[in-house]
């Protein structure tokens, strides 16, 4: 799969993350053909359209991210802004995961949500 390809793949699941709720790096790479690649959706993140909600994007564990623009406390707000409580340290925050992840309607089966977070867990 090329990069343009998997970016515009990740943008477009991006842009329906709904307010209050969030995804990970490695659900977004899944999503878009390539598991392995949750460094490389945390570039697209990183390098991509500003006017995408690239704040309800965390790590597997729910932390928020060093690269956003303005840092983890900006992502902090905006988060916040949304209704998400963050939890943690000054500088290492980090949300439910479970409890707010999000996924689209063509990925709401059970079996395939739990493989994803067994995916999740052994990495």
């Amino acid at each position: 799969m090329s990069e343009v390809n998997l970016k515009s793949k990740v943008e477009a699941v991006v842009a329906q993350i709904p307010k209050g709720r969030v995804m990970t790096y490695g659900q977004l790479a899944a999503l878009a053909g390539n598991p392995r690649a949750a460094r490389v959706v945390g570039g697209i993140a990183h390098y991509g359209d500003p006017k995408l909600p690239w704040h309800r994007v965390v790590n597997k564990k729910g932390g928020l991210a060093s690269g956003y623009h303005g840092g983890r406390l900006t992502q902090k707000e905006h988060l916040e802004a949304e209704g998400v409580k963050c939890y943690g340290e000054e500088g290492q925050w980090h949300v439910e995961v479970e409890k707010l992840l999000w996924w689209p309607k063509q990925t709401e089966s059970a079996d395939y949500r739990q493989s994803m977070l067994d995916d999740r867990e052994e990495s």
